[in-house]
């Protein structure tokens, strides 16, 4: 028996090839899924299912191309209502896989028709649990992302106490477990670094798995401190139900070089947004007005879904040469699928046109603690409301980079706001949000990580919860 655990640090997940004697089974797999196959085919294996923990709310899945391409049998669990060809499972059924063979666990609470697949080996002995967003290394998943639910999540909450001490506790402690995804996910709330770890471990040290936690504590636990999650969720859980087009076909489409002079012509229809994904030392130094910027090195998908309301803009994109592929690839991966092509020759083609340019201004630290009296109150901190809440300037204004767009109004016009997030990353993109909506946005060089030996006022070090 065969396991490997595939993890995607841009969007925290991991999926899972599995394999026995000749046949495989992928678990919560990616969209592009060339990967998979690849592996099967080195491995001479036949791939026999695609193992669905839920229906996925932060990334479109794999599925129904990894199934087309392979025959494969699409498995979900109970009270699952896919729209398309798929198998439903039942609690406690066995399916086969080689000599090994899996049991589908119906664990429901962070969605209703969440599963966790048990797996034994060819002897028959319980090796693992591949638990979607039921049971993550150190948390659980959030209660409140099932698509179009009737319960409450303090109703999905209860269901998940009573999945994990009914379906899993029981199980060895020797077991290993292989959670959807660590550190960094929206879908949870105190995730470990770690990608897995062993059962008994988890029920050491996790504190979902208390036997001491009563149900009521519980469910205050895992709903307390919950803000909206991003608004791109509920879309690709859709998605993940209803269905989509094939990747193939989305880079056969998107995948354009476009001359300066269609590009040109492009942007100025109605709706259309340029998607800016170099460094941010390039955005800032030169970038084509009204720009939004987020760079593809760093957690591109998740920035793309939070900030960009409609899954069907029109996009025009400025990429480094040969990574065009791949930013596409990885805006189909959170449902974006209408990318227009790339500019051709990128932004030295743009200025050798004559065309406009603009830059993002940059405050050195200095000059901000040489000036702070003067400018503490134009000073904005994007980060997220746990970080913001752990340490930060006194007296600054926090508008959280995810809900920037729907607040940049309150904002004015005419005054400038100097941006910091923790490294620069965050605050450049919000200084791109600013321009889009006529305000003037000043990136803090080096943001908060750099601000410790500046001698700017801080509040004390809190503990909390790392919430969203």
């Amino acid at each position: 028996m065969y396991v490997k655990q595939l993890y995607t640090g841009c969007l925290a997940e991991a999926a899972y090839y599995v394999e026995s004697n000749g046949e495989a089974a992928i678990i919560d797999p990616l969209r592009d899924t060339q990967v998979y196959q690849e592996m099967a085919q080195e491995r001479g294996a036949k791939i026999k299912y695609v193992l669905e923990t839920h229906f996925h709310a932060d990334f479109v899945s794999g599925h129904l191309d990894l199934a087309q391409k392979t025959g494969a049998k699409i498995v979900y669990g109970p009270t699952a209502e896919p729209n398309f060809d798929a198998y439903v499972a039942e609690d406690q059924e066995v399916l086969p896989l080689g000599e090994a063979k899996f049991v589908v666990l119906h664990t429901p609470g962070h969605t209703m028709e969440s599963v966790t697949y048990l797996l034994k080996d060819e002897t028959g002995k319980n090796e693992a649990i591949f638990t979607g967003d039921t049971l993550f290394i150190g948390d659980v998943g959030r209660p409140d992302l099932a698509v179009k639910s009737d319960l409450s999540r303090e109703d999905l909450a209860r269901h998940l106490y009573q999945s994990l001490r009914q379906k899993i506790m029981p199980l060895e402690d020797e077991i290993t477990v292989y959670p959807g995804h660590g550190q960094g996910s929206a879908c949870g709330k105190n995730m470990s670094s770690e990608t897995t770890d062993t059962l008994g471990s988890q029920k050491e040290n996790n504190y979902a798995l208390d036997p001491k936690l009563s149900e009521e504590a519980f469910i205050e636990a895992v709903t307390e401190g919950l803000v909206t999650p991003p608004q791109y969720f509920p879309k690709n859980a859709v998605l993940n139900k209803t269905g989509y087009d094939q990747l193939d076909r989305i880079l056969e489409k998107s995948e354009k070089a476009l001359e300066v002079a269609s590009f040109d012509q492009y942007r100025q229809e109605d709706n259309t947004l340029i998607l800016d994904t170099r460094y941010e030392s390039e955005f800032m130094e030169k970038h084509i007005p009204n720009s939004l910027y987020i760079g593809l090195h760093d957690n591109f998908a998740p920035w793309v879904g939070a900030l960009i309301e409609d899954l069907q803009t029109p996009l025009l994109i400025i990429a480094h040469e040969g990574k065009e592929e791949e930013v596409i690839t990885r805006l189909a991966r959170v449902g974006y699928d209408n990318a227009l092509g790339y500019l051709k020759g990128g932004i030295p083609a743009w200025e050798k046109a004559g065309k406009a340019l603009t830059s993002t201004p940059q405050l050195k630290l200095d000059e901000l603690a040489a000036r702070w009296d003067q400018l503490n109150e134009q000073v904005v901190d994007v980060r997220k409301v746990s970080e913001y809440e752990t340490q930060h300037l006194q007296g600054v204004r926090h508008l959280a980079l995810d809900f920037m767009p729907q607040e940049v109004n309150e904002l004015a016009e005419d005054t400038p706001y100097y941006l910091h997030c923790a490294g620069g990353y965050r605050s450049v993109i919000a200084a791109s949000i600013l321009e889009r909506h006529g305000r003037r946005g000043v990136s803090i060089e080096g943001g908060f990580n750099a601000m410790d030996s500046s001698k700017l006022p801080m509040t004390e070090t809190q503990t909390v919860d790392n919430m969203l």
